[in-house]
């Protein structure tokens, strides 16, 4: 029955139509109806010469499918270059340059809806462009349904209203998936469907591949992120995920020019990965025959913005870590930093609030909206709560009794169940140097998830957070804080270390800290073979020119990155990332 849908949808017979007809070509589309037939509806003969086949599992089903469907596409795609080319020979070009048109199909659908059912109104000539979604065929009557950026209508195609040319070429070479351009006037047709009489069209461009299925559409969800394009055509709402998008960025920008930041650009490729903890991506430039990596976050170039006297400055751009995939991680994604002198990160808090208050009021009008069945209430002001309170909370541990005692924090963290003690990944107990390492492994395993309702998680351990202003309350800890919404970190913040000694001994213990997990795990791949390459595969090294713009004095400031591709995925019921980018990072097909 497949094959039979691909030929209905490719409109063989309308094809078939333009030819002359003869009894062994009458006789064509039975056959292949017989052909296509599944064993229930098999002649009474076949079924006394064999049983009928085994039920098929739904696996067994897809199976057969995805066999026949390449030689299906085959076969619509020759019959389409086929038209194409005896369109050239009569004189038509399927591929056009252009298209004068006077509306979109939702300005039509706005304007002419006072019509009365069976109205016809000529006193205007309209004129729109579109791509054929579906096509029914009725003697000297043919329906189009034609599909713009804006939404669809109706094209009422009557043999009547036409060239005789026009109306063959109409039912010969025209096919679901075609983009064509059709002038006329307006009609409601007796059943109240809104049309475009069409007494023109013209073929924009000929579509050589036919689209999915009608009834299922695109449901392979690899398939659906790997060939985006198809998948916005087979499922229209996709679309406004990506409108919803713009709206948000464009939301973005204006909040922050509403509060006097400017947007600057820094550099994709840089000579050292600093500003955040993750696997870098590197290439090699051959003129300047060096290693340069892809930016893992814009922190150090927007506060040289700051050194050189920009006060308020931002950055929305692309950021790349070579690291997992999965369902909230893509190896590129967009965020914005901003930077602010003279301000701490209670300034930051109030920034996020702004932001995500202002989008989605832009997105939705309201503040109380639905994720994934769960309503979320993005009214202000949002919870605040210190990462040591939440853990004790969720577990019972208070680990500021713990001084620096790495040890003691480990065997306490070791009891909970759950808890990651193997030696594979960066983050397991295995790996803490710290007790602020193990207090923060201990918050991502049992606190994060938690947090649904928007809460800022704050006061970070200094172990973990080297570009954060010590704390000026709490030894050990830093001015830091993250902002979750629905278990997931959407905003990550700090008042700005400025004090260039410090910093530099930071990345240097943090440089030490690396090296030696880096040197362990390669121990134990060597003695267990139990390592692979991982986060700490990667060589860290300073920053000097950075260091070197702190000495030249940095104001008193705060920052913070605000992950976009979350944000939406919030504001548009995404359970993922890759919903919410146009063309996600995939594996290699198999």
């Amino acid at each position: 029955m497949d094959a039979l849908r691909a030929w209905r949808a490719s409109n063989l017979l309308g094809f078939a139509a333009s030819r002359v007809v003869t009894a062994a070509s009458a006789a064509r589309p039975l056959r292949l109806r017989l052909r296509c037939c599944s064993s229930a509806a098999a002649t009474t003969n076949q079924k006394q010469q064999q049983p009928p086949p085994p039920p098929r599992l739904p696996q067994d089903r897809r199976r057969r499918n995805a066999s026949t469907s390449t030689s299906d596409r085959d076969s619509i795609r020759a019959i389409r270059l086929k038209k194409v080319e005896e369109l050239r020979g009569k004189g038509y070009e399927p591929y056009a340059y252009k298209w004068d048109r006077t509306h979109t199909t939702k300005k039509l659908q706005e304007e002419y809806t006072h019509l009365e059912n069976g109205e016809i109104f000529e006193e205007v000539a309209v004129s729109i462009a579109g791509r054929i979604v579906a096509r029914r065929a009725f003697g000297k009557l043919v329906f189009m349904t034609i599909r713009d950026d804006t939404g669809t209508i109706q094209l009422y195609c009557e043999k009547d209203n036409l060239t005789e040319d026009q109306f063959e070429q109409l039912k010969a070479f025209i096919d679901i998936g075609d983009i064509i351009g059709a002038s006329g006037s307006i009609k409601k047709t007796e059943k109240g469907e809104l049309s475009l009489y069409t007494k023109n069209f013209e073929i924009l461009t000929k579509s050589l591949l036919p689209l999915p299925d009608k009834y299922h559409g695109l449901t392979d969800v690899d398939k659906r992120y790997r060939q985006r394009y198809v998948d916005m055509i087979a499922n229209p709402e996709v679309a406004d995920v990506f409108r919803t998008r713009a709206k948000v960025v464009s939301e973005i920008r204006k909040t922050m020019e509403s509060f006097g930041f400017i947007e600057v650009e820094t550099p994709v490729l840089q000579g050292a990965a600093g500003g955040a903890e993750a696997r870098p991506f590197i290439t090699y430039h051959n003129s300047l025959q060096r290693d340069l990596y892809l930016r893992i976050a814009t922190e150090l170039h927007l506060k040289r913005m700051l050194v050189g006297g920009l006060e308020r400055v931002y950055e929305i751009g692309r950021i790349f870590r070579n690291e997992g995939i999965s369902t909230r991680h893509n190896p590129e994604f967009t965020t914005i930093e901003m930077y602010e002198a003279y301000s701490d990160y209670e300034s930051m808090m109030k920034m996020a609030e702004e932001i995500v208050v202002r989008c989605t009021m832009a997105t939705h009008g309201k503040l109380k909206i639905d994720y994934q069945g769960t309503e979320i209430s993005l009214e202000r002001p949002w919870r605040r709560e210190t990462m040591h309170s939440l853990v004790k909370e969720a577990t019972g541990i208070d680990f500021n009794i713990f001084g620096q005692d790495v040890e003691s924090a480990k065997s306490a963290a070791r009891g909970l169940p759950g808890i990651n003690t193997g030696s594979r990944g960066s983050t397991s107990l295995q790996s803490c140097s710290s007790v602020g390492h193990v207090l923060n492994e201990v918050f991502e395993t049992f606190v994060e998830s938690t947090l649904v309702q928007p809460t800022f998680v704050l006061d970070y351990p200094v172990e973990i957070s080297p570009l954060a202003k010590p704390h000026r309350s709490y030894a050990g800890l830093t001015e830091r804080f993250e902002l979750f919404i629905c278990g997931r970190e959407i905003g990550n913040a700090f008042s700005e270390l400025t004090d260039p000694i410090d910093q530099r001994r930071r990345f240097e213990n943090q440089i030490k800290q690396h090296n030696a997990t880096r040197a362990a795990r390669a121990k134990v791949k060597f003695t267990e073979d139990q390592g692979d390459e991982d986060d700490y595969s990667y060589e860290v090294c300073l920053d000097e020119d950075f260091l070197t713009s702190l000495e030249y004095g940095m104001p008193p400031a705060s920052g913070m990155g605000l992950g976009i591709d979350r944000l939406v995925m919030l504001l548009t019921n995404s359970a993922s990332i890759r919903d919410v980018i146009a063309f996600p990072v995939l594996k290699i097909q198999q």
